[in-house]
């Protein structure tokens, strides 16, 4: 006993390099926070601008224009980070009594990595490189997560070599029903769905639910039953014009028993929640850890990709492509079981959530490819090598032939003598898919142009930090989306993963950190090689002592890398999750607010004051927010500044049209008053105002009979 203390006490750090190293964070740190205050684009990195205007008259800070620095004093800056380096440091010392100076210098080495930000921006700004100076101007928020989650990773107190290693094969070890890594899982997957299935279903009761690519879908299957085909009424022709995607044709048995939009957020929310479970399935495979595995669950659910495949940024809540996460990852599960048939069967389940799947699965065909010669143990033992070769070639081929197929045969010929509308996102490299790829084969300096910039980096950050950069333990895996990835770079409206563009990325990069953690897991069982058990010279006695403290040095190692996973993608969420695991979800001066969105508002008591108005037998034309209330009347058109084919590509509303009904509340409208209503402007003999124009949110007008 007194030589194990002696060890520990040589293994504490030195109290004068413990203060040392609080002191140099507290400088960097301060001069980082500083300089985040003093630039409002920084700042609001952190906050919404109403908060940080609020701060800044707490500090004392004279207002000036955006262009312009803020003044803010170092003693300011000092006070915040003192009392956030006091805040850290009483939370982690409340577990850490024994081990209070170890705990401080962890607490230091992560101030002084927050604080390095500043002198690191110094540096490139010395060095004129703008792209960099544009991506460190960008990553404040990501900087700050990293160093949250680095202390929080540091944190967890080693455990005991025999009880980690019991039990760790105790959380592997199969129940009578579940494993314990599996009820976990269950009950992670339950709470995700209970809070993002009430935040969905709150955004449709006080109608911030967008018609246009949420609602429109509901319409879809609504249109599909009552005979008026696989369309809405948002524009003539079939939907499959527009995508071939039909995944959510699939809850038409669900929909028969309760048609409602309501029940397509809950099936999606859960849907994406029960994605947790092949993610479990594989990191367990792969890493022999049930704890492991519970850490992937976690960082999958927490996930800010994930999450606004559910509610993205501009709250469209539903999306066929939510579908393709689960189902994704069960195929890849399959693959990484050896199970070719259900490989194959999920393969042809992914192309019905969109033709992007296609870009997938051509490079997943040369990962299959390149496994069977070089690593064939990867791909199982029940199937021969050859086959999976001939599979993976297959594959690759068939990638190409599907997306020539989709794209210039079956949407054209579902929209005649239209240009695929996707098309347009690519302006910049040619005005037909044959001329975009004609750019991106021949010409790579402009491709180059648009791969290389700040926002592209930062996509791919915001992709990669939030599993702390495991998926780059398994390049191989991760490579199968990189084909994908420089196609959403080269979209001009897809190069945020707080949309949905990215939705097969997400299975991607979680398959990449199965086999990443795979990969750790097996460096650190083999680094076990250098105790004296291995060694031929080895006494039985040396053998019997260093076997399970290697195992349990190898296990601890995996579980640092489990609880890094989980922390980064908890820590990246509080800055850029909508959910209540997000600062934006608290903060009052947010667009997210949940007292904003979730919480009671008038609009859901406005509409049902104007709802009788309206008979389901009528046609409707309805600005977007409204829109979705009309989807089961006998039309329901869009009103907007968008020129549609049902109304001759003009400005005005179908000729059919019945009733007018404007929402003068949402934060897009245009419309307040009713003579701001082209219709009743200019033919006001035509249209009957049926609301009080001083006294509700909606404008109501009516076609008067017709002669």
């Amino acid at each position: 006993m007194p030589a194990a203390s002696e060890t520990v006490r040589s293994s504490s750090p030195n109290p004068w390099a413990i203060l040392g190293v609080i002191g140099l964070g507290y400088l960097l740190a301060t001069a980082s926070v500083q300089s985040w205050l003093m630039s409002p684009a920084l700042a609001t990195g952190f906050m919404s601008r109403p908060t940080y205007e609020a701060l800044c008259v707490l500090l004392g800070v004279i207002a000036l224009p955006d262009t312009e620095p803020r003044n803010v004093p170092w003693m300011m800056a000092s006070v915040i980070v003192i009392g956030a380096m006091l805040l850290t440091w009483g939370l982690g010392a409340i577990g850490r009594r024994h081990q209070l100076a170890r705990w401080s210098w962890i607490c230091g080495l992560c101030w002084c990595a927050l604080g390095a930000w500043e002198p690191v921006r110094i540096v490139i700004a010395l060095t004129g490189l703008p792209l960099l100076g544009s991506v460190i101007e960008a990553v404040p928020p990501l900087w700050v997560a990293m160093c949250l989650a680095a202390g929080m990773t540091l944190y967890r107190s080693p455990v005991a070599p025999r009880q980690e290693s019991r039990a760790l094969r105790e959380s592997s070890l199969p129940t009578a029903f579940l494993s314990q890594s599996d009820r976990a899982t269950l009950g992670l997957a339950a709470i995700y769905s209970v809070i993002f299935v009430t935040m969905n279903w709150r955004l449709w009761f006080n109608l911030f639910i967008p018609h246009g690519d949420s609602a429109m879908y509901e319409e879809h299957l609504w249109n599909v039953l009552h005979g008026k085909g696989f369309r809405s009424d948002l524009d003539q022709g079939l939907f499959l014009g527009e995508h071939i995607q039909f995944v959510h044709l699939g809850l038409i048995p669900l929909y028969v028993l309760w048609p409602s939009h309501l029940l397509m957020e809950a099936c999606e929310s859960v849907a994406l929640a029960l994605g947790v479970f092949p993610v479990v399935w594989m990191t367990q495979r792969h890493t022999q850890s049930g704890r492991v595995a519970i850490c992937a669950a976690a960082a999958y659910l927490l996930y800010v990709p994930l999450q606004a495949l559910d509610i993205e940024i501009d709250l469209k809540t539903f999306r066929p492509e939510a579908f393709g996460i689960p189902l994704l990852l069960l195929t890849l599960d399959q693959l990484d079981r050896g199970r070719l048939w259900g490989f194959l069967l999920g393969l042809a389940a992914c192309l019905t959530v969109k033709e992007d799947y296609a870009i997938v699965i051509g490079p997943l065909g040369l990962w299959i490819l390149a496994s069977s010669w070089k690593q064939p143990q990867v791909l199982g033992r029940t199937t021969p090598r050859l086959r999976w070769a001939i599979l993976g070639a297959t594959l690759m081929v068939f990638s190409v032939f599907y997306l020539w197929l989709a794209t210039r045969v079956l949407i054209p010929w579902f929209r005649p003598g239209e240009e695929i509308h996707f098309a347009r996102y690519f302006s910049h490299l040619g005005d037909s898919p044959e001329a975009i790829v004609r750019t991106i084969l021949f010409r790579p300096d402009i491709v180059a142009g648009e791969l290389i910039t700040p926002q592209t980096v930062l996509y791919a950050l915001l992709m990669l930090l939030p599993v702390g950069g495991l998926a780059l333990r398994s390049p191989g895996r991760l490579a199968v989306g990189m084909p994908l990835f420089g196609v959403l770079c080269l979209n001009e409206l897809a190069r945020d993963p707080r949309h949905h563009f990215h939705a097969p990325l997400v299975a991607i990069v979680f398959w990449a950190v199965a086999g990443g953690l795979g990969r750790i897991a097996r460096c650190a069982t083999g680094s076990a090689s250098v105790f004296p058990f291995l060694n031929r010279t080895s006494t039985l006695k040396e053998k019997t002592l260093a076997e399970p403290v290697a195992h349990a040095e190898a296990s601890e190692r995996l579980l640092r890398a489990g609880h890094w996973l989980w922390t980064t993608a908890f820590a990246t969420g509080l800055f850029f999750s909508l959910s209540p695991f997000g600062m934006p979800f608290w903060d009052p001066g947010s667009t997210w607010h949940w007292a904003k969105l979730y919480g009671d508002t008038d609009r859901g008591v406005e509409f049902a004051k104007i709802a009788p108005l309206i008979p389901v037998t009528a046609r409707v034309a309805s600005t977007d927010f409204v829109h979705p209330r009309f989807t089961h009347h006998a039309r329901s058109y869009d009103y907007s500044q968008y020129v549609r084919k049902v109304s001759g590509y003009e400005l005005r509303v179908p000729d059919d049209t019945d009733f007018i009904v404007i929402d003068t509340t949402h934060r897009y409208s245009t419309w307040k008053t009713p003579h701001d209503i082209p219709e009743y402007r200019d033919t006001p003999e035509q249209w009957e105002l049926l609301t009080d124009p001083a006294g509700s949110a909606f404008i109501v007008l009516k076609r008067r009979n017709r002669n």
